[in-house]
């Protein structure tokens, strides 16, 4: 029995160094600066409209997050931690950037009923959630910019609630890091938050009212830390903190 328990405190302190050295190692992602081109395209390849699909929720600190940031959004410090974009059942998603698949319909990061994660060249790695069935792609598939991956669907299963496609931008490999697809994806953000169905505001801090209230000033999440939320004075209104 002693021995058998040596060998897992052995396991865990091992298992703990090497989180520890992939973390470290994991290379530095930065958004491209003003200027310089975005590594990825929309999850469409129809242009926007109320035919196709719309922004629904944006990425950060937004109302609906903050609403839930208990009950729901806890794990990604109080923040919605990808783009809705909204759009009928069955709607064709491609990938936004060449890539191997890494997971399919992994339990771990929820966004049912079915979600898939793939990797990238750059160190990044984009994750696409609620889709409609199971993609039909395994791990280790290649898969280039544009390619058909999925089928949006409803995390309601009924695709008259809150059809929607969730798409995530995570550190490849680890992904403990959410960033903010604005800065990453090529496209007319300015253009895309003109009309929506719903989620697009953000929850503003009166003791800091003009921090975190544009699409592309948003915080970087990183899973599993402190809520960045816990407003004392909150507009719109607490509530009551779910």
């Amino acid at each position: 029995m002693r021995n058998a328990a040596w060998t897992r405190l052995l396991g865990l302190a091992l298992a703990l160094l090497f989180g520890t050295l992939a973390l470290a190692e994991a290379p530095a992602l930065e958004a491209p600066e003003a200027g310089q081109a975005k590594p990825f395209g929309l999850p469409f390849a129809e242009p926007p409209g109320p035919s196709t699909w719309l922004l629904g929720q944006p990425f950060g600190n937004t109302t609906t997050a903050y609403r839930w940031r208990i009950s729901t959004y806890a794990a990604g410090q109080g923040l919605h931690f990808g783009i809705d974009f909204s759009a009928r059942c069955g709607t064709t998603v491609v990938a936004i950037g060449d890539g191997e698949v890494a997971k399919v319909d992994a339990v771990e990061h929820g966004a049912g009923p079915h979600n898939l994660m793939i990797t990238h060249p750059n160190g990044y790695a984009s994750f696409y959630g609620h889709l409609y069935e199971r993609p039909r792609l395994a791990p280790g598939d290649q898969i280039t910019r544009g390619q058909a991956v999925g089928l949006t669907g409803d995390p309601d299963l009924t695709c008259t609630s809150r059809p929607h496609l969730h798409l995530e931008v995570r550190d490849a490999g680890v992904y403990r890091r959410a960033f903010n697809p604005v800065g990453l994806i090529d496209a007319d953000w300015d253009a895309l938050s003109l009309a929506g169905p719903f989620g697009r505001g953000f929850e503003r801090n009166l003791d800091n009212p003009r921090q975190w209230q544009f699409l592309d000033d948003q915080p970087e999440v990183a899973f599993g830390g402190a809520l960045l939320n816990q407003y004392a004075r909150p507009w719109p209104p607490d509530w009551s903190g779910q």
